[in-house]
């Protein structure tokens, strides 16, 4: 069933620990995007007008800021992102051997569920590597430029998923057939449960198979995960979501609109306009740059 191919989390609105561990008082505010231009990449070279072939490609540099890129962007490459990264000290100590860790790992194009649009499996699950290790907020970067998505909404989204600790479990259950290989219920410290997400953005096992044991082991193969799907969400290629449940006709092009499918699984529906929420207060307030949220 199409329901079932989805990685939503409405089950835990309001009640999950990664949400209560840090509370703050919810403020609903806009967030305004910088010229999406910044994230084109430096290593982008058109042939002179006089039709000759180009000449090397300069080297990439560090941008200012990577921002959201429309539907039906050319997309910057591993190699490209991973030079224009701004350098970041590390803030999560938790993070080190995750941070360490390459995806080692691809997507086969199974990944999407067969109610998406075919171009999901064909041009966004084959490029998902996770290969790129860095500080946490250097591999934000890296997978906020490799999927044109604006990097504060993934900083923020990162902190409310798991306050940007790839070692944070959530989503558990007593069904053992929802939980990863290695992992089975009481394994990893509650009796009678498992854990159904894992990691940096709270990738959730029963819907994304396909990615273990990546989306546990390394930092960059998660968040290279989760915002494959937010951008075949932000493609259009969703289209199960006009199927189910929806408080809005799904279409392209809505960014808020496919983070809070992450988390509900369903488009603008309350569940997921409140989450949206509660991502938006959290990049108001910035709350990666507030001492109480660094752990070095």
């Amino acid at each position: 069933m199409v329901e079932t191919a989805k990685s939503g989390k409405e089950s835990n609105i309001m009640t999950s620990d990664r949400l209560r561990a840090t509370p703050v008082d919810l403020v609903i505010a806009s967030c305004a995007f910088a010229a999406f231009a910044a994230c084109t990449g430096a290593g982008t070279v058109k042939a002179p007008p006089n039709g000759s072939p180009p000449g090397p490609n300069p080297s990439p540099t560090p941008v200012a800021h990577f921002s959201t890129l429309p539907p039906g962007s050319a997309l910057p490459s591993d190699g490209v992102c991973a030079a224009e990264v701004k350098a970041r000290p590390e803030n999560k100590h938790v993070n080190a051997s995750y941070n360490a860790t390459v995806g080692g790992q691809g997507l086969p194009a199974s990944f999407f569920p067969t109610a998406d649009d075919a171009r999901a499996g064909t041009q966004i699950a084959p490029r998902v590597t996770g290969n790129y290790t860095g500080s946490t907020d250097e591999i934000v970067q890296w997978a906020a430029c490799k999927w044109g998505i604006d990097e504060d909404m993934v900083r923020a989204q990162a902190a409310i998923e798991s306050w940007w600790r790839q070692t944070q479990l959530g989503d558990w259950g007593t069904d053992p057939t929802q939980c990863p290989p290695g992992h089975g219920l009481g394994v990893d410290g509650v009796a009678g449960q498992c854990p159904q997400s894992w990691g940096i953005l709270q990738n959730r096992w029963p819907f994304e198979q396909s990615s273990w044991p990546g989306i546990a082991q390394s930092t960059a193969f998660n968040a290279d995960t989760a915002y494959a799907i937010w951008r075949a969400c932000f493609e259009g290629y969703e289209l199960w979501l006009n199927d189910v449940t929806h408080g809005q006709t799904y279409a392209a092009g809505d960014a808020w609109g496919c983070v809070g499918r992450w988390y509900a699984g369903r488009w603008h529906t309350a569940a997921a306009d409140g989450y949206i929420a509660n991502v938006r207060s959290y990049l108001t307030q910035r709350i990666w740059e507030q001492p109480s949220f660094q752990e070095p």
